[in-house]
């Protein structure tokens, strides 16, 4: 992939926004496996947590990438990326059984563990995003790791206060797993071929997915009020 390429630096942009989106569950899970611990070594477990958590995040975003290529896997790769585009705008995550460490070990093994557990998703979407391109993954991962450190705070607040920003990474993923089933190598030739119905399935399944997100979304709160 050509480093002044537009599609370059979208997969670059798409990696770091997925990132960025999905960073509030890291500042959870930080702050929860830290809460029982000196203030002194709060800091060495949401530096060193999150270095671990990282490194797993990327060997695994690495082997993800690789499988990828396997014929097939990219097409249920981007189906499946697109219930988790859904899944982002509607599902209201509940973290309260990650437990506190009651060392600083102890609470760093509990950060990499919940995040390994609960950025399965996160992995997939920058594998889809990076097009089979390790070096877009790594990029990526340099680009979000002070990110997710020292900003995940900030970014929860953020997503707290002004929800549309979880309509544009959900929006960002449906966009990413449409690209996914469009370079499957047994579609890529028809799409090829007919480049209408590649942007008219890319149009749809980000509109698709952000329709479907908003409704669901409206009848929950018509609920809640109607209780």
């Amino acid at each position: 992939m050509d480093f002044f390429s537009p599609d370059f630096w979208s997969a670059l942009l798409a990696i770091v926004v997925i990132d960025l989106v999905l960073a509030g569950d890291n500042a959870i899970v930080i702050g929860l496996a830290a809460r029982n611990l000196p203030k002194a070594q709060q800091k060495k477990v949401i530096v060193w947590g999150t270095v671990g958590a990282i490194a797993i995040r990327s060997l695994l975003t690495l082997a993800v990438v690789w499988l990828l290529m396997i014929p097939g896997l990219l097409l249920l790769g981007g189906l499946l990326l697109i219930w988790i585009a859904y899944k982002l705008l509607v599902e209201k995550k509940e973290h309260g059984n990650v437990a506190a460490g009651a060392s600083l070990w102890a609470a760093i093994q509990t950060i990499m563990i919940a995040d390994t557990v609960m950025g399965l998703d996160n992995v997939l979407a920058i594998a889809g995003a990076a097009h089979g391109e390790f070096l877009l993954v790594l990029l990526g991962l340099l680009v979000s790791v002070p990110i997710v450190i020292w900003g995940s705070t900030v970014i929860l607040k953020w997503v707290e206060r002004y929800p549309s920003i979880m309509y544009i990474g959900a929006g960002v993923l449906a966009w990413t797993s449409s690209k996914m089933i469009v370079d499957e190598p047994f579609l890529k030739g028809f799409f090829a071929e007919n480049p209408l119905l590649k942007w008219g399935l890319s149009l749809a399944v980000i509109a698709g997915v952000l329709l479907c997100g908003r409704l669901k979304n409206r009848r929950n709160e018509e609920l809640e009020k109607s209780l």
